[in-house]
């Protein structure tokens, strides 16, 4: 005799042996007591929860004959009249199954729908059951529909889909419908435990549990996993051949990430995905397990005194971490996982999409870092610009100047009717006139030894702070910027040339021969000198220039970058200490957009 597999075998046969499925089978049985018949029931829900397996036991509880030939209608099908062996046999006459994704056209449902004229031959009632019924095209359900509305008297539908949401509002009204949900992980597993004892096979309950949330809510899944971990594992269901077979990561390893990533400890982490990668372990898997595990924690961090399923031996590891890691760090990392799943396909390697994922904590996670003590920066130093608080300013770029004019604004538009805003002022044309803001000029550079914020740092936290740079004023650095300034506004230099002299500071220089240091050996290039060269003989200084690499404190790049920073506290200053704003602020409660301040006119290198 052929082998029958366990989906089959087990199959249950009246509404007792129905697993998950309580709310449909009560209302199946109340409905068969009471003799409340509908002409059509419609069953939905996802693969292997028991659309089927109810379409047939419902049959048969219609067209049950009792033991003695004499039975009704009845919720308890006797199972070995001729009607029930017969169906459960798939091979009773007025019992039929149309399979929707194979035969879904007019035609077909034309055919079945000829026979309904026909009372039952051998049973009591005939029964349509269409199987993956929202496969049906829009005319075969238009075919069906006047029939599913009022079938004879002796004729019941039975509908079955995965997919309720592509079936026709029409043919959903004129059924009852059922929704069968997937069923529970401890449900699945006590369910293979009886079915495993029954079969006389061991099996240990971890490896069952793996079964169960493998099964994802299907039975015959679970059964099915369930055959094929028999004979992986030559009759016998173990924890670690069932997690081989599955793919699955041990749990040893998903509490060493977890530990590893409360500790803040990059390089563990590292190390343990590379372990995964080794073994060939699934990746997906490993945030599936991780989420588990991590919802547990969550629960024991909410729920003090609770402490799970005390027959887990991982509990108490589990209950260790989760005291140990902060909540919020807790419902973080879950998050991650929960959407690193979805990242995992867009990665060109699942492994590499699992170190971001979990790496990811550590970025967020405050006082985390993955550079070495040497790479990281002491919090003491930073630089401060320090203003002068004198009258009258001038910009360091132009010792000699005023900042630089504002630039011609275009006239506000409005309406012919309405005046300016009172804040506006307008030159003897009507056009909009912006008003001049002077660079404070920088004194000193100042390095802090204090690690507390100064007061004007704390007063503009909210405001884009300069970055830190080292400026040292030379002889040479206003010579040299003016001479790129006129180079770049003549077209002489541009691209990698033009960055060469920005970022370039002009050492010494004599009737032959300029020395520069420069910090990015990258732009020494022999092209880029050459072109230099070449520009620098069209405004008048025909010379043979050298480089040296080290570090620049005075180049136009740094003598821009202070202006503009300076120009943009400037700005900032501006606006907060403009009367008018104020009121606004204090009025109204009015707040100045961080970042939404900015300097009319920028400087020119």
């Amino acid at each position: 005799m052929s082998y029958l597999v366990l989906a089959r075998k087990y199959r249950p046969r009246n509404f007792t042996e129905m697993v998950g499925q309580e709310h449909v089978v009560q209302a199946l049985t109340n409905a068969l007591v009471q003799q409340r018949l509908h002409h059509a029931y419609l069953f939905t829900g996802t693969r292997g929860v028991g659309k089927t397996t109810v379409s047939r036991i419902l049959a048969k509880s219609l067209n049950c004959q009792g033991i003695d030939g004499q039975g009704g209608i009845t919720a308890q099908p006797c199972g070995v009249c001729q009607a029930c062996r017969d169906i459960d046999a798939g091979r009773f006459v007025d019992y039929t199954e149309l399979d929707a994704a194979s035969n879904r056209g007019v035609d077909e449902v034309q055919s079945l729908l000829e026979q309904a004229v026909y009372k039952p031959v051998q049973g009591r009632f005939k029964v349509f059951m269409i199987d993956e019924v929202h496969m049906l095209t829009n005319t075969a359900f238009n075919a069906m529909l006047k029939t599913l509305e009022e079938p004879p008297e002796y004729l019941k539908f039975v509908l079955a889909t995965t997919d309720p949401q592509k079936v026709p509002v029409t043919v959903l009204s004129r059924c009852l419908q059922f929704n069968l949900r997937p069923m529970a992980p401890e449900t699945v597993f006590e369910h293979l435990t009886q079915v495993l004892a029954q079969e006389q096979l061991s099996a240990e309950p971890l490896a069952l549990r793996m079964l169960a949330r493998a099964a994802r809510g299907s039975m015959r899944d679970a059964l099915s996993l369930a055959d094929q971990a028999i004979a992986f594992g030559n009759g016998q269901l173990q924890e670690a051949t069932v997690r081989q077979m599955l793919g699955s990561v041990d749990r040893s390893h998903v509490l060493s990430l977890i530990d590893a990533l409360e500790r803040a400890d990059g390089a563990a982490v590292v190390n343990l995905i590379e372990a995964l990668r080794r073994q060939g372990l699934s990746a997906a898997s490993t945030l599936e397990d991780m989420s588990l595990v991590l919802q547990r924690m969550a629960v024991i961090q909410a729920v003090p005194g609770w402490d799970g399923d005390e027959s887990d031996p991982d509990a108490a590891e589990i209950t260790r971490l989760a005291r140990s890691m902060a909540a919020d760090e807790t419902q973080l990392l879950y998050s991650l996982c929960l959407h690193g799943r979805g990242e995992l396909g867009l990665a060109p390697d699942e492994y590499v999409a699992l170190t971001m994922v979990l790496l990811r904590l550590l970025a967020f996670k405050p006082g985390a870092s993955t550079h070495t003590p040497a790479e990281k920066k002491s919090p003491q130093s930073r630089v401060e610009l320090k203003p002068s608080v004198a009258p009258e300013v001038r910009s360091p770029v132009q010792p000699a100047q005023a900042a630089h004019p504002p630039l011609p604004v275009k006239p506000v538009a409005a309406s012919p009717d309405e005046g300016p805003p009172p804040w506006v002022d307008l030159d003897e044309d009507g056009a909009l006139m912006a008003p001049e803001i002077e660079a404070p000029p920088f004194q000193a550079l100042k390095v802090l030894d204090s690690p507390e914020p100064s007061a004007r740092t704390s007063a503009r936290r909210d405001t884009a702070a300069p970055s830190p740079i080292e400026w040292i004023e030379t002889p040479e650095g206003a010579f040299w910027q003016t001479l790129v300034r006129e180079m770049v506004d003549r077209e002489l230099i541009n691209a990698l040339v033009r960055e060469l002299a920005l970022q370039a500071q002009l050492m010494a220089r004599d009737a032959d021969r300029w020395h520069f240091k420069l910090e990015r050996e990258s732009l020494n290039q022999p092209s880029a000198r050459e072109r230099l060269k070449s520009a620098l003989a069209a405004v008048g200084h025909d010379v043979e220039i050298g480089f040296e690499i080290g570090k620049v404190t005075d180049s136009p790049w740094i003598r821009h970058t202070l202006a503009t920073q300076a120009r943009q506290l400037a700005a900032q200053a501006l606006i907060e200490n403009d009367p008018m704003v104020q009121d606004w602020m204090r009025d109204f409660g009015a707040k100045i957009v961080p970042g939404s301040v900015k300097p009319i006119a920028p400087l020119n290198p």
